[in-house]
């Protein structure tokens, strides 16, 4: 009978990596990370969970769950639960949705560039996968104009002496072209179909790193070792320009690719907006507080030398100390959460739900704003999440290795 283990063997860290070109099953062995990316923050499990603990993280969100727990307290609560449980449930709903429709535009994202297809070299011929398919030691072939498939070390291209011109955009925003080198004992390959599939070599590199102008490797073909460098190496994210074809073998793949290393963790980002409006609601509960000290100290020094006498028509000893100092001392804490239940609305959390909907009609004029479509591309301005809006346009400091004037270069044609 098969032991299913209750938790998952934890990975252990790279120092370096051997690959073997064209060897599926050996490369397999070592467990490499496949070509699928991720770039959302929830699934079905977790969505319910996190987004929870993500909302409950403001202040008011976490004041009012506890205003509901205390209104189920007899006691102290002249209210039903109900008056907190339903404007609560509605911000926590709209939240969620607005996250939700949020993630699945992240989700479809993910799901177009883990479906964009490129060749591979199988057996004796050129293969068309998926990107979520392509593994390490894979040998892929790229066309001009396609985003490049992972992180590859070049072996061969259309260009003589194996040169080839990228396009890094997408990774440090440069536009101007940059040339990579496959290298010499490998450019003879060239795009024989056959000898590529019997290509055999061995690479060492280093572990997977975000930093995106340093490789160091070595390849180690007919019983000889090649260095190479970062000008060896196409990275993801990259788009191979003026060259008509490059083979690459496959040495880091999705996560493990520098691009996808300097995503970093996933954050829940916090505007300033945000901050701000925590601060602002524990200054109103720090006012609330005060006024429910002052009326319950009052309170108490009126339930000791006055209310005492009324006890002959509601007595204490039913669900109070009969001891006079401590019945007092009780009432006082009784009355004090009763008046935070009473003023509990001072804290304004319908101030969230405003918030919410006017980050999302900003969005959506942020898609219909005609002045941002930009005609040469036929690009409009899409607002990929909908809690980042109030940060547009807030720009503290430019650094530029420019000593003039900022310009702008168009090509015409």
């Amino acid at each position: 009978m098969n032991h299913i283990p209750f938790f998952k063997k934890k990975k252990v860290e790279e120092t370096s990596r051997q690959i073997r070109a064209n060897d599926h099953h050996g490369n397999a062995m070592k467990e490499f990370a496949d070509n699928r990316i991720s770039t959302s923050k929830y699934n079905l499990i977790t969505f319910l969970p996190k987004n929870l603990f993500e909302q409950f993280r403001r202040l008011a969100n976490a004041y009012f769950l506890f205003i509901m727990c205390l209104q189920f307290i007899p006691q102290i609560s002249s209210l039903t639960p109900g008056t907190s449980i339903a404007p609560l449930a509605v911000v926590l709903s709209l939240t969620a949705i607005k996250d939700a429709i949020d993630d699945i535009r992240r989700h479809r994202s993910d799901r177009q560039i883990n479906n964009r297809e490129t060749k591979t070299v199988v057996g004796h011929e050129l293969v068309t996968r998926k990107w979520k398919e392509i593994k390490v030691g894979d040998i892929v072939r790229l066309e001009n104009n396609e985003f490049i498939t992972a992180d590859i070390v070049l072996i061969s291209t259309s260009q003589p002496n194996g040169l080839c011109f990228i396009e890094t955009a997408e990774l440090d925003g440069e536009t101007n072209l940059k040339a990579r080198q496959a290298l010499e004992e490998t450019c003879n390959l060239e795009d024989h179909i056959d000898q590529l599939s019997n290509f055999d070599g061995e690479i060492e590199c280093e572990a997977p790193n975000n930093n995106l102008g340093r490789f160091e490797g070595n390849l180690m073909w007919k019983e000889k070792k090649f260095q190479l460098k970062n000008d060896n190496i196409l990275l993801r994210g990259a788009r191979l320009k003026n060259t008509q074809w490059a083979f690459g073998i496959v040495c880091y793949a999705g996560q493990d690719t520098k691009i996808m290393k300097n995503t970093g963790k996933k954050k829940f980002k916090r505007t300033k907006i945000d901050h701000l409006l925590n601060r602002i609601i524990l200054g109103i509960f720090l006012f609330l507080l005060i006024m429910c000290a002052i009326m319950t100290i009052c309170s108490g020094f009126w339930e000791s030398f006055v209310g005492y006498h009324f006890r002959i028509y509601i007595p204490w000893e039913t669900y109070l100390s009969s001891n006079q100092q401590f019945g007092a001392l009780e009432i006082s804490l009784l009355t004090f959460l009763s008046y935070v239940i009473i003023l509990h609305t001072v804290v304004p959390i319908s101030l969230y739900v405003s918030m919410e909907i006017i980050r999302l009609i900003q969005s959506k004029l942020i898609d219909w704003d005609n002045k941002m479509y930009y005609k040469p591309t036929n690009v409009q301005a899409q607002a990929r999440t909908t809690t980042l809006n109030e940060e547009l346009g807030q720009i503290q400091y430019i650094f530029s290795d420019k000593t003039g004037t900022l310009t702008q270069v168009i090509k015409r044609i």
